[in-house]
């Protein structure tokens, strides 16, 4: 009898499917393995394409364009499916107590290099792990809730650059602004640079909102 309902091999784990209903007159299959629902034939390939594929091209520097080309899949579809994934993604990393974090910001433009914002950040010195970020104006507001974040996790030091506006946000006894006091997090800048097109310098790549900026970055640090 099983025979009878068993019709093809699941499209992820390559298991046993079995007939599960229908969808309008189209024939719907459900592994007995992974339990994923799925058709024997697509008309778009989109559907067959893992979130994890397109994290794994992201985090190697591929463009959308490229993205697109690797998957034979359109722009859109691409685009779309990045900014559901950073939508998805939470905060990572649990925040510790009586940690030592360095903070930094790094700049890039989005649209034109006239409209130019920053990409601020927090590293736990120890772990190196990214604990907050946000993309925006380098201003008092954007950076106060990076810092928010660190203070209310009872931070034992926080090392900056000489930027003021940090003076105004840190209390002095626990805010460094040392000579090489933010070594880790520079090196981080520097990965960032490389490993996504978009934060290159000189490069034709470039975000064309914030919220794709901000997607990208997530899905580097916390996926």
């Amino acid at each position: 009898m099983l025979s009878k309902i068993t019709c093809m091999n699941c499209h992820y784990c390559h298991e046993t499917c079995i007939r599960k209903g229908k969808q309008k007159t189209v024939q719907i299959y459900q592994c007995k393995s992974c339990l994923k629902y799925q058709r024997q034939d697509y008309k778009y390939r989109s559907k067959l394409i893992e979130d994890q594929q397109l994290i794994q091209l992201v985090k190697e520097g591929c463009g959308i364009r490229s993205i697109a080309r690797v998957l034979t899949i359109s722009n859109s579809t691409v685009l779309r499916r990045i900014l559901k994934i950073g939508r998805s993604i939470k905060r990572s990393p649990t925040v510790s107590f009586g940690q030592t974090y360095q903070v930094d910001e790094l700049f890039t433009y989005i649209g034109n290099k006239n409209n130019r914002v920053c990409v601020a950040y927090s590293l736990n010195a120890k772990t190196k792990e990214v604990i907050d970020l946000v993309v925006g104006r380098r201003n008092k507001t954007n950076l106060k809730r990076i810092i928010s974040t660190l203070l209310l996790s009872d931070a034992k030091q926080i090392t900056t650059d000489k930027l003021n506006i940090y003076k105004e946000l840190i209390p002095v006894r626990i805010h460094s602004t040392k000579n090489r006091g933010i070594n880790h997090i520079e090196r981080q800048n520097l990965n960032l640079r490389t490993h996504i097109k978009r934060l290159n310098r000189r490069t034709i790549c470039y975000s064309k909102s914030a919220t794709m900026l901000l997607a990208v970055v997530k899905i580097y640090f916390w996926s």
